[in-house]
This record gives C-alpha cells, sequence and structure tokens, in this order.
C-alpha cells in the first residue's frame, strides 16, 4: 500500500512525503513548476546527468514544465554566504572538490552544465552526512560544442544562457564550449564562498559581462576575512582565465589541486556537523524555493 501526505505548498512548488506501509519506507518529494521553461529545456533535462535525484518530469496540462526531485534538508550556497558570511578555505575546497565530481561526471559524458553558480549548489544534510554537496539546475545543460542556433534565449534580451555575475567569456561570446566552461564558473563560485562577493561588480548586469571579458579579478585573498595560502589564490585564478585553454584541464583535475593546497586548519565530517548542530539547519525545503 502507498501513502501520499502533502507536507506544504509553495508558489512554484508542492512537498509531499510518499511512503510503502508494508515496507515502512518514507520518501520525501518535490514537484518543482519551471517558469519560462520550453521543449528545448524538457530535451536536455532528459539527457543531462544529474547530482539531485530527479524521479520524473513533464507537462502540465497548461504547458507548463515540472520535475519530481528529491527533497533536500539544507540550503544553497548564495544562502549560505549571504546569512553566516564568507567561509574558511578548508570548508570552501571540501564543498568545491564534491562539485568537481558533480561535474567530472557530466563532462565525461560529454555534457555542459553551463548555469554553475551559488544558487545551484545545494549543501545538504544527507543522513548522517554534513555538508552533502548536491548540484542543481541540469535544465540549461547541453553536447559540448558551439551554442544551439536555434536557442532563442541566446539572442533575446534578458534571455542569455547562464547568470552574469557567474558568465564565463566564452558563454558571454556565443564561442564554443567544453568542460572548461564550468570550471570558470566554479572559480566565480568559490570566490563567492571564500569572499563573500562576486568576482566583478558594476552598475549593470552589461559591465559585469564586460568585465568578466577584459578585466583581470583580484586574488580572492584580497576580500576574504579569512587567510587563504597562495596555492588556492594560483587555483581560483586560473580557473576565472579568460582563455579556456589556460584554466585547469578537467574537473576532475581541479579537484586533485584544491585537495593538494595546504590548509592550516582541517574541515571534515565532524567539524561540519558540529557547524549543523549550531546553525540549527533542520527544516528541509525545497531547492531554489524562497527562504
Amino acid at each position: 500500500m502507498i501513502e501520499v501526505r502533502g507536507i506544504g505548498l509553495l508558489n512554484v512548488a508542492a512537498i509531499f512525503g510518499v511512503g510503502s506501509v508494508r515496507l515502512s519506507k518514507r520518501l520525501d518529494l518535490v514537484i518543482q513548476l519551471v517558469p519560462n521553461a520550453n521543449l528545448n529545456d524538457l530535451e536536455r533535462f532528459d539527457t543531462s546527468a544529474h547530482t539531485v535525484d530527479i524521479y520524473d518530469f513533464g507537462v502540465t496540462d497548461d504547458g507548463r514544465f515540472y520535475y519530481v526531485m528529491e527533497l533536500l534538508d539544507g540550503l544553497d550556497c548564495d544562502e549560505l554566504v549571504r546569512r553566516y558570511g564568507a567561509i574558511p578555505p578548508a570548508r570552501a575546497i571540501h564543498l568545491l572538490a564534491q562539485i568537481c565530481e558533480s561535474l567530472d561526471e557530466a563532462h565525461s559524458r560529454g555534457l555542459i552544465h553551463r548555469d554553475v553558480k551559488p544558487a545551484n549548489v545545494y549543501v545538504c544534510r544527507n543522513g548522517n552526512r554534513f555538508d552533502f554537496v548536491k548540484v542543481l539546475d541540469f535544465g540549461l545543460v547541453a553536447h559540448r560544442g558551439m551554442p544551439d542556433a536555434n536557442d532563442v534565449r541566446l539572442t533575446q534580451p534578458h534571455q542569455a544562457i547562464g547568470t552574469p555575475q557567474f558568465m564565463p567569456p566564452e558563454v558571454a561570446l556565443g564561442k564554443e564550449t567544453d568542460g572548461r566552461t564550468d570550471l570558470y564558473a566554479l572559480g566565480c563560485v568559490a570566490y563567492w564562498l571564500l569572499g563573500g562577493r562576486p568576482v566583478f561588480t558594476g552598475e549593470n548586469l552589461y559591465d559585469v559581462l564586460s568585465k568578466h571579458l577584459r578585466e583581470r579579478p583580484d586574488p580572492p585573498s584580497r576580500h576574504a576575512p579569512h587567510a587563504l595560502h597562495p596555492a588556492l589564490d594560483a587555483v581560483i585564478l586560473a580557473c576565472l582565465e579568460k582563455e579556456p585553454d589556460r584554466r585547469p584541464g578537467s574537473a576532475r583535475q581541479l579537484a586533485q589541486t584544491l585537495r593538494s593546497v595546504p590548509l592550516d586548519e582541517r574541515w571534515g565530517d565532524d567539524e561540519a556537523e558540529a557547524w549543523w548542530d549550531q546553525a540549527k539547519l533542520s527544516h528541509p525545503r525545497p531547492a531554489g524555493a524562497p527562504s
């Protein structure tokens, strides 16, 4: 016997608890509506490599794309920094290495995420594990190579692929992309985690994009409240190189380099559990939903 129980309702998501009475198993699910999605999104979603567990997807009778995903217990990296401030380097490396594992899986299948940003990286409590990363929103994923010329979001105003504050130069220019495209965006995420600010700021989004195309970023240590080893500065700046050939060669290589950075303190399961206990993060909510 299957038992379904409503847990909550938000403007873009409904939360359900699904359980088997005989097997005494329970699974919390989120049915998430995706605004402004189209068939292109559905096709890409179907072929993408997911880190977050997706159980089903489709189109409603009124034409809105939806997907059914696991309910995550935690918060995204955007909210993490906004609520608690920039994080120490040991914790940042712990999270970034997990993101690399997710991207490496996608890249090995010839898929590029194209919208890696703090809001798409969820830091979770998963069973007895804490600071467990889930990468979200593979809805813009694409096969390695040139952008799809039929994708109207490349040319229509305010519909560029990705998010300007975390957009690699080659994406902004509509050039060929590969796994190193995601590594640039991951460098932007690292900058946010360690410095509590984007790589570049400007008067408007076009100003920010221009800086991504032309300006060399400050070392993250210049803005970080915690001391950063020069090796960590170097690897993040390597990710933020304008030319893909000057970036790390792969997500796997980047993870290895990050783990080799000398640290004055460690961050593991014990430290993560202690932080979560202090933060008292204990109320799951749909990823991407308003806090």
